[in-house]
Formats: C-alpha cells, structure tokens, sequence
C-alpha cells in the first residue's frame, strides 16, 4: 500500500547531519559509529532505498533554518540572510537528487497525478516530494516568499521551536503580530498552504482567525494524551477539522507518551509502539466521527533515532506496517488507505484544484 509520509527533513539530515541518503541505512550508521555530537548518531532510520521497501514513495520534504536573536539559547543562525542561504543550500540537495532520479518534486495538480499514475512503474520512479518550509525565519522579505514559490515551496510553518520572526513556536508564547499576518496574506495569495505545527496557542488563535487558505499539520499529537504545549488539544483539533484540515501522526517517542524524561526515558521502558501511535490517530478519529482528517507525519529523523522511536520502528520501511495494525483496530479497508494515502492526496486536490 502507499503510504505518504507528510514531514521528513530529508535535506537537514544530508546537509547537517551530513547523512548520504542514497547510501543503505546500515552504511549511514556505520559511518556515524564513535561521533558524539548529536544523541541519535548510528540510529538513523531514514535512507531513500528504505522508503523504497516500505512504500513510502510520497513524502512533504522540508528546509529548515532558525534565526535566533540575541540571547536566545536555541541553536540557529544570528540573521535571516544566513538562514535564507542555509535553506538555498538545502533546496540546491534537493536538485542534485532529482538530477540522481532519486527524487521528483510535485508543484501543482498536473505533477501530482502524473506521479500517482505513473507509481505502478515504481522502479523507474524517484520518491515524490512536495517541498515545505518549518519555520519561517528565513524568509527576508515577502519577494523572497516569491521566489520561493516559484523554487516549488508549497507549504509554509511560520514557527518551529521558540520565539521567531512571523510567529511564536513551542514552548514560546505570542501572536503573530504585523509582520505574522502579512506572511498569512501573502500566503494565500500565492496559494501556500498554511502548516499550523508548531505555532503556539496565541499564534494558533491568530492564524486561525487571519488565514482563508487551505491548511494541516503536517506531524502533531493530542494533548489529551500527551499535556504539552507541542500538542493539539481537543477545541483545537476540533477547529482544525472544521477547516477540513489534515493532521500528521508524528512518531517522536515524547510526543507519545506522558512523562517523557529526555536521556532518560526510553521507548522500550515507556513501551512506545505503533499502537502508541494509532491512539492519538483513533483520538482524532473520534473527535472527527470519521477517519478524513488523519495521515502519518513521522518526522523520523527529525533530530531524533532509533533511541526515540516507536520500538518496532527499526527503520523508515516498518511505516508498512501501520496499514495491518490499523485495520487490526477495527478500521475499514477505505479508512486505512486514507490514512496510509488517501487523505493526503484528496487534501492536495482540493488546495490545487
């Protein structure tokens, strides 16, 4: 089955992590072995080759660059030149990938349909991509928001973690502001969808308020579930969803799980599994009364391995195993290929039609 992955920072990965996608998963790991820069070095999951033998040949492929001001203690660069450049290096990946045949980038319905109906030729295939921007940061001015549109950038996160230029994120507190909404009208001008991951509460209120555009997310969780910040709670959801929104499972073990301690807790000891996952799925099902608004947005990879991953994750390939596990908890045949695919694909026809 098909299976659509809405958030992968595939080019972080190559760019900062200094990741070879197109190498096999156990090569990148072993080439990581002895480096102690970051916590999940030798426990990536993610290789174009183990999306291929999952199924996961559809994804929202991301640039991310932070700014940060002076005194903020998140890592990032010290202006919004720098971070514009960090995300043209990361789109000049991208580029080199489709030269490879590794990667085809979808930018309109045309392309979209195209790549569906040319997916049973699978080999001669590259992975589909649509290109998102989490965090807007680096956008300088709105012409560079053009340009970037015209570079293919089809959905925007005005905020990823902390306080940012457009928008505030999590664990940050704020509203958009002028310059927030002015993103939103431009946005909507050029058709952009709006990625409300990650906005905090008072940004959230805003967007919702200000933007008339198609929007998702593209990888949150319940906070009924899970109380933080980071998640959705139930009024929101229910917001979202009346805006025929669609929302991404993400697989980050925190994210799951009550009580998360970072380098203590483990998803073994926490028992994190798939099942973890389909909980905040069905949460939103029930909320929904359908299974419209769900999709899977793992984020694996996103600055986190196998040491905080669903423990049958081994790697990005056993996303093919939620499909069995989904209709094992008693969910249609038609309510598993939404999920796996079909909301997303029926999501883009809508916002491009």
């Amino acid at each position: 089955m098909l299976i659509v992955d809405a958030h992968l920072d595939l080019a972080m990965n190559a760019l900062e992590w200094n990741r070879d996608l197109t190498r096999p998963i156990d090569e990148i790991r072993q080439r990581e072995q002895g480096q102690t820069d970051r916590p999940d070095r030798g426990r990536g999951t993610v290789s174009f080759a183990e999306m291929r033998r999952g199924e996961v040949r559809l994804c929202v492929a991301t640039q991310i660059a932070r700014y940060v001001a002076p005194g903020n203690p998140l890592p990032g660069w010290h202006s919004p030149e720098q971070a514009w450049a960090m995300t043209q290096g990361q789109l000049a990946w991208y580029r080199a990938m489709e030269e490879r045949g590794e990667l085809v980038q979808i930018r309109d319905l045309d392309g979209l349909e195209r790549f569906v109906g040319h997916l049973h030729h699978a080999e001669k295939v590259g992975i589909g991509y649509v290109l998102s921007l989490e965090g807007a940061d680096s956008v300088v001015t709105l012409r560079h928001l053009e340009r970037a549109y015209g570079d293919g950038l089809r959905a925007v996160g005005p905020a990823h973690y902390g306080p940012g230029i457009y928008a505030h994120g999590t664990a940050a507190c704020g509203g958009l502001g002028i310059r927030g909404r002015e993103l939103l009208r431009e946005m909507e001008r050029l058709g952009i969808i709006l990625d409300v991951t990650h906005l905090c509460d008072d940004s959230l209120r805003e967007a919702l308020d200000h933007f008339r555009g198609h929007m998702w997310a593209s990888h949150s969780n319940c906070r009924a579930l899970v109380p933080h910040d980071r998640q959705f709670s139930d009024d929101q959801l229910r917001e979202l969803i009346q805006r025929d929104a669609v929302i991404g499972a993400a697989f980050d073990a925190w994210m799951l799980v009550p009580g998360w301690v970072r380098g203590q807790t483990t998803p073994d000891r926490a028992g994190v599994t798939l099942e973890t996952v389909i909980n905040h799925i069905d949460h939103i099902c029930q909320i929904a009364g359908s299974a419209r608004h769900c999709m899977i947005g793992s984020d694996l990879d996103g600055a986190f391995g196998r040491e905080q991953s669903p423990t049958d994750i081994a790697t990005i390939a056993d996303l093919a195993r939620l499909p069995a596990r989904l209709a094992a908890r008693g969910y249609s045949e038609e309510e598993v290929r939404g999920i796996a695919h079909g909301n997303f694909l029926r999501f883009l026809r809508g916002a491009w039609g």
